[in-house]
C-alpha cells in the first residue's frame, strides 16, 4: 500500500495512481466479483485483444496462461467463442469511459483489484457492475443449469464483467 504505479502505454501516458488498499481485498461490500482479472484473462475475454500493450502495469503472473492476441481480436479465444463486446467508440459515446481508465470497465477493475481507489468512480463502476446481474436472471430463467450452449453471448458478457457464468 502507498505504492505508486506509472502508466505508459498506447492509450495512456504520464498517468500515475496510488495503491491505497490491499491487492485483491478491501473491496466495497456491494462489489463481490466471482473472478479475478487473472482468472478472466486465462478464461478468455475481449477476443484476447485487451491489455496486450500494458503488461508492465500489472503483475506478470496475470499473463501466465492468459489468452491474448496481440495482432487483433480473435473471438475463438473467448471462453464461449462469441463476441459479447461493443466497440470502444460506443462506450465513449454513451459516456461510460472515465478519463482515468480509457479502456473502460475492465481496466478500472484491474486497477481497483490492485488497490487503487477513486471513490466517485468506484461507486459508478460498481453500480454498472451490479446492473449487469440482470443477465444472470435471464440465463437462469431461459436455460437449463450448466448448459453452456444456451445464451453464449450473454454468458460471455457476464464473464467479461467478472461473473462466473460457467456456473449458471
Amino acid at each position: 500500500m502507498g505504492r505508486w504505479i506509472e502508466v505508459d502505454d498506447r492509450m495512456q501516458t504520464g498517468y500515475r495512481y496510488e495503491l491505497v488498499a490491499k491487492t485483491g481485498g478491501d473491496f466495497d461490500p456491494e462489489f463481490t466479483p466471482d473472478l479475478t482479472p487473472k482468472q478472466m484473462l486465462a478464461l478468455g475475454v475481449f477476443g484476447g485483444k485487451y491489455m496486450t500493450d500494458c503488461r508492465d502495469e500489472f503483475p506478470s503472473d496475470w499473463f501466465e496462461g492468459a489468452k491474448l492476441s496481440p495482432d487483433g481480436r480473435d473471438l475463438s479465444l473467448n471462453y464461449f467463442g462469441t463476441d459479447a463486446s461493443q466497440p470502444l467508440s460506443v462506450w465513449r459515446e454513451k459516456g461510460w469511459i472515465h478519463p482515468d481508465d480509457p479502456r473502460g470497465w475492465f481496466q478500472w477493475y484491474c486497477r481497483y483489484f490492485l488497490g487503487r481507489r477513486l471513490p466517485d468512480e468506484d461507486r459508478r463502476q460498481i453500480g454498472r457492475w451490479r446492473a449487469i446481474r440482470r443477465h444472470v436472471a435471464q440465463i437462469r430463467k431461459n436455460c437449463e443449469p450448466g448448459d453452456p450452449f444456451c445464451r453464449p453471448r450473454q454468458r460471455q458478457a457476464l464473464l467479461q464483467w467478472a461473473y462466473d457464468s460457467r456456473k449458471l
